[in-house]
């Protein structure tokens, strides 16, 4: 039984250096880093939305080249890595043997049709347009993966 997963996040944990991070590993959780969380005083219960960091961190076993991946690397993750480590749990965890095989394969497709990027600095991987102030239009999801968290304009802050 298969019991470790390969995963590529779609943008990267990026370090105190600017090192980019996106290829890691994750394990199928137990009912002990489920429940382990819970434990935590930091933790109000199971609907705290830190519990999923907590859980993360515990079943992520490396993050590029790291072997130790805490809640801090995982809470500095960009909203769509977040999301997209939630729905690979899920998936993983809960899904049936066609639905992780259906993940692994977009996954490849996905990676497949971007070109490789080795694991680098941050400056390097931003683009001279991004950089000027303008922003790319946003790509539809992939794979039934979820889309982009939209942000909610925050007047009078």
């Amino acid at each position: 039984m298969r019991t470790r997963y390969e995963f590529v996040l779609p943008r990267g944990y990026i370090d105190d250096q600017g090192v980019v991070r996106r290829r890691g590993v994750m394990r199928l959780a137990t009912a002990r880093d489920e429940l382990e969380p819970l434990r935590d005083p930091t933790i109000s219960g199971p609907d705290d939305p830190r519990l999923t960091i907590l859980v993360l961190a515990r079943v992520v076993e490396r993050l590029g080249d790291l072997e130790l991946v805490t809640p801090n690397e995982i809470q500095d993750l960009f909203a769509v890595d977040l999301a997209y480590l939630q729905d690979f749990y899920g998936v993983i965890n809960f899904g049936s043997e066609e639905d992780i095989e259906a993940l692994l394969a977009a996954q490849e497709r996905a990676e497949s049709q971007t070109s490789p990027r080795p694991e680098t600095t941050a400056s390097e991987t931003t683009p001279p347009t991004a950089a000027a102030g303008s922003e790319s239009p946003p790509r539809p999801p992939a794979g039934g993966r979820r889309a982009a968290i939209e942000e909610v304009p925050q007047n009078g802050r």
